[in-house]
């Protein structure tokens, strides 16, 4: 592993994104589509994953990711599409919909990675973890 990243905060893994995307569904987020966690490799195969919402409502995905490696904004990117997509106003409002929450999901995931690199070094004291006592 190169140096400058020998002290960084861990990476987020395959399975900890999983973890939280069923922290966020477990809060009673309706989700249309389908919501699931890729794995993706980086420079140093790592695992760091991919969340990866396809729409229901519409022929597109949504990839969910930190802005880059160790950071704390995430981006949400919409698949391009083909083809033009003409819609009943139900269907463009379920579309409209799906979107919110899966801003809604971009928005938790990045709230997530901020809590959990706060307490990146101190393992005792991660979300969920008994306090340190040091």
């Amino acid at each position: 592993m190169e140096p400058e990243l020998t002290n960084s905060p861990p990476r987020r893994s395959a399975t900890l994104l999983t973890e939280w995307v069923e922290e966020f569904r477990a809060q009673g987020h309706l989700i249309a589509g389908d919501v699931h966690v890729a794995p993706q490799e980086d420079d140093d195969t790592a695992d760091t994953g991919l969340v990866i919402v396809n729409l229901h409502h519409a022929n597109a995905a949504i990839i969910i990711q930190a802005t880059g490696y160790d950071q704390p904004l995430w981006e949400a990117t919409l698949t391009a599409r083909d083809d033009d997509l003409t819609l009943a106003p139900h269907a463009l409002a379920s579309l409209a919909a799906e979107l919110v929450v899966a801003g809604n999901l971009c928005t938790f995931l990045q709230f997530k990675a901020l809590e959990w690199d706060r307490y990146s070094g101190r393992p005792g004291d991660r979300p969920g973890a008994e306090p340190s006592r040091a």
